[in-house]
């Protein structure tokens, strides 16, 4: 394995900055313009229940494409020598179909979802590879500082460009654009070229850590996906962890379908664009601070108790959220997300270390990992299928509590104690096959 020298500033600066770059899809056109536009201008003419449901389709092929993905390019992140090559291409496909959204004229939703799911791909793709290039970047005793400075330029960043956005639509006169829709136009090409400039960092100053051995691509496929399968043996044994790996899937499903759908039950409501997008941006700015003051929430009650704060949280603003009738209404809701996205995010991952044999955290978080690609599958066909049957959008949102209270259920089934001996055992096991 070659050897690179890691924690220079200017090195794992260069990889936190793509996290300022990718954001910028997230925030701009995933959260916010991409919904306002399918709604108002893609979908012109159409039920309010029929754009819902086909939003919601859109993002639940979107996470399956990623997720059935998720184990191969995993597998070449691990075990092959392409990590930035396949985060360029990755990255490079997710500029590119960011910027095409532009070019979707208005009723052609068909061209703007296959361009949107494409987007996705890009996505979550790149950030695969982006996440293996961590080790290569900083040491052990500096992977935390760094992976935290990744996830505070993200949320920086993806506001700053959204910032700039909302004020391009808000003001388009300022920016010699005819209008709002030319606005949201232009901001689709902002995304990709945002996108684009800060990934050029990484490109030039990130040092790949290479394996001796170069194992080619479907080797490395074959590889990961035998270790893929040892992983979902090994749970068996640890009904625990299985438990709430499962809970976590059902209620992170619900809260990525709060954030991707929020915009578009907005705009079914009548509510003006402007004061959905930007209660959006509140969303992104509260977000950031109340991430860390969760973290210490968590601390002082404990972990799993300050989940289901979360979850409880999150079932009360799906409630309020199909109750709501005036655009006030819909700044409280963003401002309670904004409290409670970062929290449960953080401390689901926190939680799940306590949770996972101390030998086997790479392998373990490789399929944590896996698994929070699978979010934002169900919720948004919930949704979608429930708002096109009813033809009302409020029992669309209603429909969400469901993964919130199953979620909460099997959390409340996760004892400690029980999987400290279920790993002990587990572990017992594994060392008489290796004795055998």
């Amino acid at each position: 394995m070659n050897k690179i020298i890691k924690d220079k500033p200017k090195t794992y600066v260069s990889w936190a900055l793509y996290d300022w770059a990718n954001s910028a899809f997230a925030t701009t056109v995933m959260a916010g313009f991409f919904p306002v536009f399918f709604s108002e201008y893609w979908t012109q003419g159409a039920k309010a229940s029929t754009t819902t449901f086909y939003l919601g389709l859109g993002n639940s092929l979107a996470s399956l494409i990623v997720a059935i993905l998720a184990p191969i390019l995993g597998a070449i992140a691990d075990h092959g020598n392409y990590k930035k090559r396949f985060l360029i291409t990755f990255a490079f496909l997710g500029c590119l179909m960011s910027g095409n959204l532009s070019l979707v004229h208005a009723g052609y939703w068909q061209l703007a979802i296959i361009f949107y799911i494409t987007a996705c791909i890009g996505f979550s793709g790149a950030n695969t590879f982006y996440d293996s290039l961590l080790p290569s970047v900083a040491s052990e005793n500096k992977v935390d500082y760094v992976s935290s400075l990744g996830y505070s330029l993200g949320y920086i960043g993806g506001g700053l460009l959204f910032l700039i956005n909302v004020t391009m639509y808000l003001k388009p006169e300022w920016f010699n654009l005819a209008d709002g829709v030319a606005a949201i136009k232009a901001s689709f090409i902002t995304v990709g070229v945002w996108w684009f400039v800060f990934t050029i960092p990484l490109i030039l100053f990130v040092k790949e850590e290479k394996n001796n051995k170069d194992v080619k691509v479907k080797k490395s496929i074959k590889v990961g996906l035998i270790e893929f399968k040892t992983t979902v043996k090994d749970l068996k044994h640890l009904p625990t962890l299985l438990t709430f790996l499962v809970a976590y899937w059902f209620y992170i499903d619900g809260v990525d379908t709060i954030v991707r759908m929020a915009v578009d039950f907005g705009t079914s409501l009548g509510f003006s664009s402007s004061s959905l997008i930007v209660a959006l941006l509140l969303t992104q700015f509260v977000a950031f601070p109340s991430a860390l003051l969760y973290s210490l929430f968590g601390k002082k009650i404990g972990i799993k108790k300050a989940l289901f704060v979360a979850i409880i949280a999150y079932t009360i603003i799906a409630g309020f959220g199909a109750l709501m009738t005036k655009e006030f209404h819909f700044y409280l809701l963003a401002s309670a997300i904004g409290l409670f996205q970062g929290g449960i995010q953080a401390l689901s991952r926190s939680f799940y270390t306590r949770l996972i044999p101390e030998n086997k955290h790479a392998e373990f978080f490789g399929f944590f990992n896996m698994l929070g690609k699978f979010a934002a599958i169900l919720g948004p066909l919930l949704l979608g299928l429930v708002t096109l049957i009813t033809d009302n959008n409020r029992y669309g949102i209603i429909s969400l509590i469901l993964l919130f209270v199953i979620g909460a259920i099997l959390l409340s089934k996760v004892d400690l104690e029980n999987n400290d001996k279920e790993i002990k055992n587990f572990l017992a096991a594994k060392e008489k096959q290796l004795n055998i």
